[in-house]
């Protein structure tokens, strides 16, 4: 079967992962950019998710396909995450030993976020303050070697 067109009203396909996709909820009037994170336990990396930033799984594929693919939301902003697989290319930090990109995450009370991350398993890169640049940010990076900026602008 061929795969659905944006916007195409079918019911149902086979997933490229062995789920159920719903072409409907995929579609999109607009353009978005989600980051994928590529880690070593990616089970392991949704409950941490969930824990620290309160994410809700939107997609993931079933415990024994054996590789985790799953598209993750905190409160409206998605993004993805896999299990790594040096075959094709896909390499978490840990194995790297280096992050090659940071995630700002914006949100209205980023201290409860950023000590909810701290005490999910997150480690302080640097504390939460106010920075002369107009934002209350601090840097974690989460068990699987990714940072994340959590902040919000505040007044001059």
């Amino acid at each position: 079967m061929d795969l659905p067109r944006l916007g195409q009203e079918i019911e149902r396909h086979p997933g490229r992962y062995g789920r159920t996709l719903y072409p409907k909820q995929m579609s999109r009037s607009k353009t978005t950019l989600a980051p994928l994170l590529n880690v070593r336990n990616g089970a392991r990396a949704i409950d941490f998710y969930k824990a620290a930033f309160g994410a809700t799984v939107i997609f993931s594929t079933p415990p024994e396909s054996g590789s985790v693919v799953a598209n993750l939301s905190i409160n409206g902003a998605d993004f993805w995450l896999a299990d790594e697989s040096p075959e094709h290319q896909n390499f978490s930090p840990e194995t790297l030993n280096r992050s090659t990109v940071r995630l700002i995450l914006t949100v209205d009370d980023p201290d409860a976020v950023f000590n909810r991350a701290v005490a999910a398993g997150g480690t302080v890169v640097w504390p939460i303050a106010d920075q002369p640049y107009h934002w209350r940010v601090g840097r974690i990076a989460d068990p699987f070697g990714h940072c994340w900026e959590i902040g919000k602008p505040i007044q001059a």
